[in-house]
C-alpha cells in the first residue's frame, strides 16, 4: 500500500463531496435536525391542551375550580359550552382534548364530599389522557359541613379507556408506512431514468410532463392502498383496534396522504442528481414527520415553532383524519379542514414537480 495513492484517493473523495452540495449539507442538517427536534420539540408533558367549559353551577366556587384547572397549564379554554352532550361532540370532532363539566348542583356536592366535576378527556392519545388525569388531583375544598370528606374530580376517557397502546399505535403507523414507502419511491423515479439510460427513450415519445408524472405517481398509488389494507386487517385482526367511522373515509384519508407523499416525492425525485441523494432527502422528510405530527410524541407538548413546522407535515394532517374517522368515528366532512390542506398540497407540489420535471438531459 502506498500512502502517495491512498492520499490521493482520499483527495478524489474530499472533492467529490465538496462538489455535491446535497450530501454536504446533509452531512451537517441531520445531526441538527435531530438535536433540534429531541432536545427541543419533544415534550412528554403537553401543556395548553385545547379544552371546553360547561359549567352548569356558575358560581363563585365553581369558577375558582375552572381557574385553578387552567392556571395548571395542562388545558387551555378555547370555547364555552351550555351541555356536556356538547362537549362529547366536539371531542368527537377533535375540536378540542379536553372538556370540563361542573354539574348544577355543584356546592351540593362540594359539600357532600361527591363528585364535584367532570374531566372528559379524548383518550385516543394516551399520552394526552395521562396529562390531563393531572386535573384530578386538585383538592376541592368540601370542609364547610364535613370537614372530613373529599371531593373528587372524576376523570373520563373517551374512544380509550382501557388505554391500549396498539388503539393509538396503529392508525398512525398506516401514515408511518405510507410516508416512509410513497416518499422514498418515488423520489428515485426521474433520477433512476436518467441514471439507467431510459430518459433518452423517454425523450423521443409523444408522452407530455404531466402524463408522464402522472404515469409514474399511479401504481404507487395502487401498493399504497394495498399497504392500507394490509395494516388495517392486520390492526383489526391482531390488535381488536376499532373503526368506528366510515371504511370509505379511512380510505379516502388514505389516498389524500398517498397522492401528497407521491407528489412530495416527485418533487425530490426532479431535485437530486443521484438515488443517493434523493435517498438522503427522504430521510430528512421522514424524520420529523415521525416526530412532530403527533404520532410518537404529542402535538400540544411541542413549541409553538415546532407546531408551525408540524403543520406544513401532510402527515400530521393525517393522523387527524384517520384517529377521528377510526376512533371516533368523526366523518371527512366534520374534517374538512384538513381535507383542504391535504388536497392543496397534492396540487402545488405536483404542479411545482411537472414546473421543474423537463424532457432534456442537460
Amino acid at each position: 500500500m502506498k500512502l502517495r495513492r491512498l492520499w490521493a484517493i482520499v483527495l478524489k473523495e474530499i472533492r467529490q463531496l465538496r462538489r455535491d452540495r446535497i450530501t454536504l449539507a446533509m452531512i451537517v442538517m441531520i445531526p441538527v435536525g435531530q438535536l433540534v427536534l429531541f432536545g427541543y420539540a419533544i415534550n412528554l408533558n403537553p401543556r395548553g391542551l385545547n379544552a371546553a367549559i360547561a359549567d352548569q353551577s356558575n358560581t363563585a366556587a365553581s369558577r375558582a375550580l375552572v381557574m385553578d384547572m387552567v392556571a395548571t397549564g395542562v388545558i387551555a379554554p378555547v370555547t364555552q359550552v351550555q351541555t356536556p352532550q356538547q362537549l362529547v361532540e366536539l371531542l368527537r370532532q377533535g375540536r378540542i382534548s379536553v372538556g370540563v363539566h361542573v354539574p348544577p348542583d355543584f356546592e351540593r356536592r362540594r359539600i357532600d364530599g361527591r363528585e364535584v366535576a367532570q374531566v372528559m378527556v379524548d383518550g385516543s392519545d394516551t399520552v394526552v389522557q395521562s396529562a390531563a388525569a393531572q386535573l384530578a388531583q386538585l383538592p376541592v375544598d368540601s370542609s364547610v359541613v364535613a370537614p372530613r370528606k373529599v371531593a373528587p374530580i372524576g376523570v373520563v376517557a373517551f374512544y380509550n379507556p382501557q388505554r391500549r397502546s396498539p388503539v393509538n399505535i396503529v392508525p398512525g403507523l398506516i401514515g408511518v408506512i405510507l410516508t416512509m414507502t410513497m416518499v422514498m419511491f418515488t423520489s428515485v423515479a426521474i433520477v433512476r431514468e436518467r441514471e439507467r439510460g431510459n430518459m433518452e427513450l423517454l425523450i423521443t415519445t409523444p408522452v407530455s410532463r404531466t402524463e408522464l408524472m402522472i404515469g409514474k405517481v399511479l401504481p404507487y398509488a395502487v401498493i399504497g392502498l394495498i399497504q392500507t389494507t394490509v395494516v388495517l386487517l392486520l390492526g383489526t385482526w391482531l390488535f381488536a383496534v376499532p373503526i368506528k367511522g366510515s371504511v370509505l373515509d379511512v380510505y379516502l384519508a388514505a389516498v389524500l396522504l398517498i397522492l401528497a407523499n407521491l407528489a412530495l416525492g416527485l418533487m425530490i425525485s426532479t431535485k437530486a442528481a443521484s438515488q443517493f441523494q434523493a435517498m438522503q432527502m427522504t430521510v430528512f422528510i421522514l424524520l420529523p414527520s415521525i416526530l412532530l405530527s403527533g404520532f410518537m410524541f404529542p402535538y400540544a407538548g411541542m413549541p409553538v415553532a415546532a407546531q408551525w413546522l408540524s403543520e406544513v407535515l401532510p402527515m400530521t394532517h393525517f393522523l387527524r383524519l384517520i384517529r377521528g374517522v377510526m376512533l371516533r368515528g368523526a366523518s371527512l366532512w366534520e374534517l374538512w379542514q384538513d381535507v383542504l390542506y391535504l388536497s392543496a398540497f397534492i396540487a402545488v407540489m405536483m404542479s411545482a414537480a411537472v414546473a421543474r420535471f423537463s424532457k432534456r438531459l442537460d
